[in-house]
Formats: C-alpha cells, sequence, structure tokens
C-alpha cells in the first residue's frame, strides 16, 4: 500500500479505536518503507493498545531517534516517556530510569520549560510509588500536576492526578486521594484524554478502590471500563488485574455462576498472552469460587497456579484447609500470611481469615487482637464493606468468648451493610452466626428463622460447605428441641400446633384443662416463647407437629 493511502486508512482506523487493523495498515506499510515519525508512534500506540509490548517498546525507540535525528527534542522525550512508562509497568526499572535520564539530559541541554518536563517527572513518581517510596510519589507527582496546570495538557493532568491520588490513600488520607481520583475521571469519561492514559486511570482507580474497600466505587468504575473496553477493538493492556477485580466484585454480589465463567476465560486468556501478566490474580479469584462452592481439588489447582505465577493465594487457600478440618495447617498457613502482609491493605484481606481460623483452634485471645485490628483500620477508612467485615469479626469473637447478647447487636448491623451493598453470601454467614447466638440465649425460634435465611442464600449460591454447616446446625436445633420437652410436652403442642383450644387438647388426650395449661406453661419456658401463636410457629419450623 503506497505511504499515503496507508497513512489515511490507519487514520480512519484510529479514529474508529480500531486498534488491530491500524497495526495491520502501519505494520505492512513499515515492512515496505520506513514509516516517518508521526507514524511510528501511531503504530507504537496500536501495538501497545493490542498488546504487542515488546514491539510497542523497539517502535517508541525508532520513533524517538527519528524525531531526534530531525532536532524535534520535545517530540523525542515524548517518545522516552510511553517507552518508559510501558517499562515501569512491566518493572523494567532499570531500563525505565536510563530512558528517563535520557530524557532530562535532552531537555537540560536543548528546550528547558517545557511540558515534557511534567512527563517525566510523573514517570520517576510512578516508579517511587511502585518501588514503595510514596512520600516522593506524591511530591514528584505533585510538581508534574503543577505542570501540567501551566501548559493546560490533559493527559498529563490527569496522570498526574490519578498518581497524587493514590499516593494520598496510601499514605492514609484516603478521602482526600479519592476526591482527586474522582475529578481525574471527569476527564476520562469524558473522552478528553488519549486512550493509554484512559485505560491506565480507569485501572489505577479500580486498583486503588479495591485498596480501600470502596466496592460501590470499584463497582462503578469496572462497569464503566467494560463499556471503554467494549468500544475498543482488540484492545489489550487494560484486561488484566482489572479483570481479576471484576471477577471479585462478580462474587461479592453472588453471581457466581458468571463470575466461574469469567475467571476461567480470564485465565485462559491471561495466559495466552506474552508475560502472562496478571495471570496469577485471576487464577486466585478462580480458586476463591471454586473453594465456596465446595469444589476442592479444583480450588487446590487454581491455588498452586496461581502460587506459581507470584501470587500469595492466602487466605484462600488456609482457609481451604480449614474447610478440610485441618486446622493445625490452616493456622500455621495463616500467620505465615499475616507476618508477610506488610502494608495495611494487605493485612486488612489476610485478618478475617486469622479470626475464623484461630476461633477455629480455640485461640480466642489471638483472635481477639486481630479483631481490634482490623476494627482500627475500618474506623480509619470508613468504607461500608471494611466495615462490615470488621463487625461479622467482632461478633465472632463475642459469640466465642460467651457473650452471645452483645454478640448479636454488631452481627445485626454486619448483616445490614452487607445486604446494602448486594452481597448475599457474607450476609448470610454473619445471619448464620446470629443464630447461633440467638441459640445461646434460648431464643430457638429467632435462631431457626436466621438459619433457615442462610441456608436458602447458601442453596441458591450452590455453597454447599456452608450449605452442610447450616443444615447440620438446623438438625442439632431439632434434635435439641425434642429433648427440651417430654413426650407428653410435644403430644400437646402438636395439637396446639394445628389450631386446637386447651379443651379440644384435654378432650382428644384424655387430661383435664388444668393439666394442659400446665404442659403448655412449661413447653412456653423450656422453647422461649410467650404466646400460642409463637409455640405454634416453632412447632411448624422444627417439624414437630
Amino acid at each position: 500500500m503506497h505511504s499515503a493511502a496507508a497513512r489515511q486508512s490507519a487514520g480512519e482506523a484510529l479514529s474508529r479505536h480500531a486498534w488491530g487493523d491500524a497495526y495491520a495498515v502501519l505494520s505492512a506499510a513499515d515492512g515496505q518503507h520506513p514509516l516517518d515519525p508521526d507514524d511510528l508512534e501511531r503504530l507504537a500506540l496500536a501495538a501497545h493498545m493490542t498488546g504487542k509490548d515488546t514491539e510497542s517498546d523497539e517502535v517508541w525507540a525508532r520513533a524517538h531517534h527519528a524525531w531526534l535525528s530531525r532536532g524535534e527534542v520535545p517530540r523525542a522525550v515524548r517518545c522516552v516517556f510511553w517507552l518508559g512508562l510501558d517499562l515501569v509497568l512491566s518493572g523494567e526499572w532499570s531500563r525505565s530510569t536510563g530512558w528517563m535520564a535520557r530524557g532530562r539530559r535532552l531537555l537540560d541541554a536543548e528546550r528547558p520549560g517545557c511540558v515534557e518536563e511534567g512527563y517525566l517527572l510523573v514517570l520517576e513518581g510512578l516508579q517511587s510509588y511502585f518501588s514503595g517510596d510514596t512520600a516522593n510519589a506524591k511530591a514528584v507527582a505533585e510538581r508534574a500536576l503543577a505542570c501540567a496546570t501551566r501548559f493546560g495538557d490533559r493527559d498529563l493532568l490527569a496522570f498526574a492526578m490519578v498518581t497524587v491520588g493514590e499516593s494520598l490513600i496510601r499514605l492514609g488520607e484516603a478521602g482526600e486521594g479519592v476526591q482527586l481520583l474522582d475529578e481525574a475521571m471527569v476527564a476520562v469519561t469524558a473522552g478528553e484524554v488519549s486512550p493509554v492514559v484512559s485505560g491506565l486511570a480507569y485501572c489505577a482507580v479500580i486498583a486503588a478502590c479495591h485498596e480501600i474497600f470502596d466496592l460501590r466505587r470499584a463497582r462503578e468504575w469496572t462497569a464503566e471500563l467494560s463499556r471503554w473496553c467494549a468500544s475498543q477493538q482488540r484492545v489489550v493492556p487494560y484486561r488484566g488485574v482489572c479483570l481479576a477485580h471484576r471477577i471479585e466484585i462478580m462474587r461479592l454480589h453472588g453471581d457466581w455462576a458468571d463470575a466461574l465463567d469469567e475467571a476461567g476465560h480470564a485465565c485462559r486468556w491471561l495466559r495466552s498472552m506474552p508475560t502472562a501478566r496478571s495471570a496469577d490474580a485471576a487464577y486466585y479469584q478462580l480458586g476463591e469460587l471454586h473453594r465456596l462452592l465446595g469444589e476442592h481439588g479444583k480450588a487446590d489447582q487454581a491455588y498452586r497456579e496461581a502460587s506459581r505465577l507470584g501470587h500469595t493465594a492466602q487466605p484462600g487457600l488456609a482457609l481451604a484447609l480449614l474447610a478440610a478440618g485441618d486446622v493445625r495447617a490452616a493456622g500455621h498457613a495463616i500467620r505465615t500470611a499475616l507476618d508477610g502482609a506488610g502494608d495495611q491493605a494487605s493485612r486488612c484481606r489476610i485478618l478475617p481469615a486469622y479470626i475464623e481460623i484461630m476461633l477455629a483452634g480455640g485461640r480466642t485471645e489471638d483472635a481477639r487482637t486481630a479483631e481490634e485490628e482490623l476494627a482500627a483500620v475500618a474506623e480509619t477508612l470508613d468504607a461500608p464493606l471494611l466495615n462490615a467485615i470488621s463487625a461479622q469479626a467482632k461478633g465472632s469473637v463475642l459469640l466465642a468468648a460467651g457473650e452471645a447478647r452483645g454478640a448479636q447487636a454488631v452481627l445485626g448491623r454486619a448483616v445490614a451493610t452487607f445486604r446494602e451493598l448486594d452481597a448475599p453470601y457474607d450476609a448470610a454467614r454473619a445471619r448464620l452466626l446470629i443464630g447461633l447466638s440467638c441459640r445461646e440465649t434460648g431464643d430457638e425460634v429467632t435462631a431457626r428463622l436466621e438459619i433457615e435465611a442462610a441456608k436458602s442464600v447458601f442453596r441458591e449460591l450452590g455453597a454447599a460447605p456452608d450449605l452442610l454447616r447450616a443444615e447440620q446446625l438446623a438438625l442439632r436445633a431439632e434434635t435439641r428441641a425434642a429433648s427440651l420437652l417430654t413426650a407428653r410436652e410435644r403430644e400437646v403442642l402438636r395439637h396446639l400446633a394445628v389450631g386446637k383450644s386447651n379443651r379440644a387438647i384435654a378432650d382428644d388426650l384424655f387430661l383435664s384443662e388444668k393439666t394442659v395449661a400446665r404442659h403448655l406453661s412449661n413447653v412456653f419456658v423450656k422453647l422461649g416463647v410467650s404466646s400460642r401463636s409463637a409455640a405454634t410457629a416453632y412447632a411448624h419450623q422444627h417439624g414437630l407437629v
């Protein structure tokens, strides 16, 4: 294809965000005759958007040298930024640092005081952020933000805002950080920034929401990212860890069948990529779904693959060991995971499982200490999901410590929040704990209602291990109910439950009304009910009719 025709065809494809078509046209044209710097930038962009990272890096470098040969230093340095960005995101920091140093040297010698200085600053800030130097990341990104404002560069402005916002969240200023992220996303959703910046901003914001347990924002931006990706033909880079976050959100909302399909697809698709980037997170989510469904062999296989690819596979693997009855191994695994969780967000994702496993092993004080740590973080972040998780943990510790009435109030708050967040599985687990606490206080009627409600959710989701436990608890309740009453009291209750009066019961059983009344009084006391209707409900709920 003639270069002019190729340029026109590629331009049309790029305007439609048809990255695959643009790449095919430009790479073919490049094979016939070396492209000029503008078209090299377009080819590098198309290669990046279609997941051809190595080729994208090579073409950005070619574009850089082509601009230098023309004396266009700022354009050459802009290519350094895009190349350096790919290198930072892929973890090749030494190469990225080298390119950044070249960019600074070129600007210092040729064109100080241009917007490209801001691009190099935001690249330095990203490298600091990913290496754990959050304070420096924030300081450098703020300088880039000032540069973007000065030159009116929207791409740089969005990049810098996102980096500052992420840094603020890591530094414990979540409210201010989220506000800045929301502001950056205004430009993204309005289509005011380039495709690369849009995709990276979506992924960064979703990851930040995930870190602070902001389920509502994560769900909203994940949906927006899905719509954006659907409008970009053959786009690849922004369907990595974002896919894993999407699967986790689907799981939280009870869409387990769809999440399982999505997880299987994500694992296969990400493994087909040259670097298998983010496949570890997708395999971990696949393992979580199999664990919850009771498919232990498949869960173990997925966790092992996640671990092989670099994921910790915790706390899911420890919880799987607990479900298999190996409390000792689960305890060792979860302690190792907690000890290795360096940052606050990582610890918060391990602590609920740690508390559950410690309680299963009878280590109530260890569980209480962990619960207090979780509660302190929840109070700081004030994220509804983390508040609910913390309340559930506190309720389970109180219940284990024999403080059943205190547990009921705390667990009730957890259930309410989980329901507001549309998290049915977590709400059902909290309701099961409420049922146990009610049983401890002698309220078998409410206990039965809560256990039955939890069973219904577990059955609908396919949560086989939880359903089995709930059914065992319900069976124990029936056995306990039967053992509380004498044979004559059960007989009187059965007659009452079908609507008979004391006189009718007395006639049927050849008893006096006074004797019937005495039996019913004993039944009310033993069952913890105060009326004929409540006793009737209890009889029906416990299969005594």
